[in-house]
Parts: structure tokens; C-alpha cells; sequence
């Protein structure tokens, strides 16, 4: 797999069913190892060792509906008073970030409501800070640790 603008970081790959699979330390399950995948496993591995995010507050690859429409997030952070702190789009490196994904993001916080936005394809990160009150957000230059 590709490297990634992160940390290394160590983890639990094996063969499964001859194609390659990743360790989910939240899912606690083995995954396909897709380049998204590699992505988001090294975005969990960054919450928790970089930035103090507890595993336990944590939780990835999880419906939600938007208007009646059933779409997934890739990782939430949770406060301990259960409101998100903070969701993170996942795109795998080949990915360019553009418009479209701000835009995806958007919509996931307008029936999340986090604190905070994380896009990343693992080369490139953007982090911001949401101003509800002038309804837009405030690129910041890294994610604040909790």
C-alpha cells in the first residue's frame, strides 16, 4: 500500500480469501484492505496516538440518514456528554479533495452537528472549525488534541 502523509504506524494485516484485509481496532473485525480502508485505519491510529482521542469514543463506517437517504460516515468522535466532536471523510490517496467533498461533509454535519471537520486522503488533510453561528466553517492548521 501506499504511504501515507501520517505517522507509521504498525497493524494486524492478513490474506482473507486471497485478498489482503486490515485490523479494525474499533470494529475489532478484519476488513478488506482497500486503499480508503488504509486511509481510515491510519486516520484511527492518528486520533488515538497523535491526538488523545479515546477508542472508546470513537466509531467508524456507521449509517445515517439524510433526508431519507441512507449514507455512511467514515469516523465520528464522540464527547463524553455523547455529542459528536468531530467527523472525519475518508478518500483513498488517488482521490483528489475538492469541492464535492467539502460539500459531502457538509451535509453529513448539517444532521451530525460536530464541532469539528477532518477530510483526508491520507496525502492531504484539511481540518475546520465549525461557526454555526455565521453558518460556514474556519479552516484551521491542525486538529486540535483532547
Amino acid at each position: 500500500m501506499q504511504r501515507l502523509n501520517f505517522p507509521d504506524y504498525s497493524f494486524k494485516i492478513k490474506s482473507k480469501e486471497n485478498k489482503p484485509s486490515i485490523f479494525s481496532i474499533l470494529r475489532k473485525k478484519y476488513l478488506i484492505l482497500t486503499p480508503e480502508e488504509w486511509v481510515r485505519q491510519h486516520c484511527v491510529q492518528f486520533l488515538i496516538s497523535e491526538k488523545n482521542y479515546s477508542p472508546s469514543l470513537l466509531n467508524e463506517e456507521r449509517k445515517i440518514d439524510l433526508n431519507g437517504i441512507s449514507k455512511r460516515y467514515d469516523i465520528l468522535a464522540f464527547k463524553t456528554d455523547g455529542n459528536i466532536k468531530l467527523i472525519v471523510e475518508c478518500k483513498a490517496p488517488h482521490i483528489k479533495i475538492n469541492q464535492d467533498t467539502f460539500d459531502q461533509i457538509a451535509r453529513y454535519n448539517l444532521a451530525l452537528k460536530a464541532d469539528l471537520l477532518m477530510i483526508t486522503n491520507g496525502v492531504s488533510h484539511y481540518f475546520c472549525k465549525m461557526d454555526y453561528e455565521r453558518q460556514t466553517y474556519i479552516f484551521l492548521k491542525d486538529l486540535p488534541s483532547l
